[in-house]
């Protein structure tokens, strides 16, 4: 069997806002509890579970999204009025970057968790 990642725990000052912040950028739903954590699953099946710590270290999660979908959550970014980066210092506000290809863009959740969603790098000619 092939190794893969299953979940991973988010700390959260509160965890249903949290899951329910990044859920609604990403486009997908809360899932139902699972014992304290409040996950959202995401389409590889890996599930963020997200859970109440009284002291929350910042940490960083990357979500590679399709172009329609990349549009999508960047439209709700901006509509939400998300600070959002083209740098992982924070320090080029409003900005998007692209590498590659790729583009995507950094922003904090509720937590000061940096998450940042990208497009894929396009395949190579032929």
């Amino acid at each position: 069997m092939a190794i893969e990642l299953n979940h991973t725990i988010v700390p959260a000052s509160n965890p249903q806002a949290s899951a329910q912040f990044i859920a609604g950028i990403l486009g997908l739903p809360v899932d139902p509890p699972l014992a304290h954590f409040t996950p959202v699953t995401l389409a590889n099946g890996v599930s963020l579970d997200f859970d109440r710590y009284d002291h929350v270290d910042e940490h960083h999660y990357a979500f590679q999204l399709g172009e329609e979908e990349f549009k999508a959550a960047f439209s709700r970014i901006r509509n939400q009025g998300i600070t959002h980066y083209a740098d992982p210092a924070c320090r080029e506000p409003g900005q998007t970057y692209t590498s590659n290809g790729r583009c995507g863009t950094y922003f904090r959740d509720p937590d000061g968790h940096l998450m940042e969603i990208l497009t894929p790098v396009p395949p190579e000619p032929m």
